[in-house]
């Protein structure tokens, strides 16, 4: 296991991509199908530096890494004991060179990385504003739910901020804040250019918005066809499929 240690409370699990596989807590929070189909949607060409904002178990810049030619790959944690875990997942799949983890607050990411030192950032971040859901009291879940430590504008400003002129945004969000969504987006200057919305079922409302923005970009946004998750229940569907590498 390339001597990286799992804890007691720890369970490994196969990413079904380049062999790779990922640390999780056996109770603690997981990464979600939304974390997935984001880092199916987001591009990060040959050469690039991508960095993925609050990246829990570090599940986007090591999927990023699998998917796309990009050049490397940082993920940027505030909870000591959650970008621990994904240091390992990196060591464990043997991704020193092209990975890296960092402990910090998003609030604060151009200050720890510089302005315009990426070509994307990621991120999934929590969905819940203090006016949304029950706050989950196990702590790593709240945080990883709702704005705890960091609020849409906070992730929207640092996005900006860290991405060169014409770099990328990718993040995915709940569409009832859609309207929230674009108006932060716009106000730090990342025009909205993509988006996809995602549904349970094709009969169902979407639960999930993918959003690609151009720093600097001009304004005309494509829609494109949406996802559907299952084509019955406990079915996914061959986009799910895809995007899962199964």
């Amino acid at each position: 296991m390339n001597n990286v240690i799992c804890g007691e409370d720890e369970r490994i699990d196969d990413l079904q991509r380049n062999g790779y596989r990922i640390i999780q807590k056996k109770k603690g929070f997981c990464f979600g199908m939304d974390a997935v189909l984001l880092s199916g949607f987001a591009q990060v060409k040959e050469g690039e530096v991508a960095v993925d904002l609050g990246t829990g178990t570090g599940i986007i810049p090591i999927l990023l890494e699998a998917k796309t030619n990009g050049k490397h790959f940082t993920g940027l944690e505030i909870q000591e004991e959650v970008a621990e875990m994904a240091g390992r997942s990196v060591r464990l799949n043997q991704l020193e060179d092209r990975v890296d983890i960092v402990r910090g607050d998003i609030k604060e990411a151009s200050r720890l990385f510089g302005k315009a030192s990426f070509d994307v950032v990621t991120s999934n971040p929590p969905y819940m504003n203090d006016n949304h859901g029950l706050k989950n009291p196990d702590l790593p879940k709240a945080i990883a739910r709702h704005e705890v430590f960091c609020t849409l504008d906070d992730v929207c400003r640092e996005a900006s901020l860290l991405l060169k002129s014409g770099g990328r945004f990718y993040m995915v969000h709940r569409p009832h804040r859609l309207v929230e969504i674009i108006t932060a987006l716009k106000t730090y200057k990342l025009e909205p250019k993509r988006m996809k919305l995602v549904h349970p079922f094709a009969d169902k409302e979407a639960n999930m918005v993918l959003i690609e923005a151009v720093r600097g970009g001009k304004s005309m946004m494509k829609v494109e066809a949406p996802i559907i998750v299952y084509k019955e229940p406990g079915v996914y569907t061959q986009e799910i499929y895809d995007v899962y590498g199964y």
